[in-house]
């Protein structure tokens, strides 16, 4: 996992968010999908930021009988919505790969 954190400059002083946090917003928003899990959180998962906008890259462990494509887009979805509203980033993209299915 290669992250850097995000720094806000604010009125009152800086507001650091750590690279641990932001992996875990994305991991618990991701979660949040029913039948979705991250796989190996710590390598299989990538957040990058640059100047306020994120970028992640995931892998995925989807629940037998689920429809890849839309647990893929919800997942996509969920893991905007959080970085955007959590943390005030502007999300370019979460790519999501599904490596394994669980019974």
């Amino acid at each position: 996992m290669s992250q850097d954190g995000y720094v806000i400059q604010a009125q009152r002083g800086t507001i650091r968010i750590e690279a641990d946090a932001l992996a875990g917003l994305v991991v618990a928003a991701a979660e949040l999908v029913e039948g979705a899990r991250v796989r190996r959180p710590r390598r299989g998962l990538d957040v990058e930021v640059d100047g306020g906008r994120a970028r992640v890259s995931m892998e995925l462990a989807a629940r037998y009988g689920t429809v890849l494509p839309e647990l893929a887009s919800s997942v996509q979805r969920s893991v905007a919505a959080a970085l955007t509203g959590s943390a005030g980033l502007t999300v370019e993209a979460v790519d999501v790969s599904v490596e394994e299915l669980e019974r």
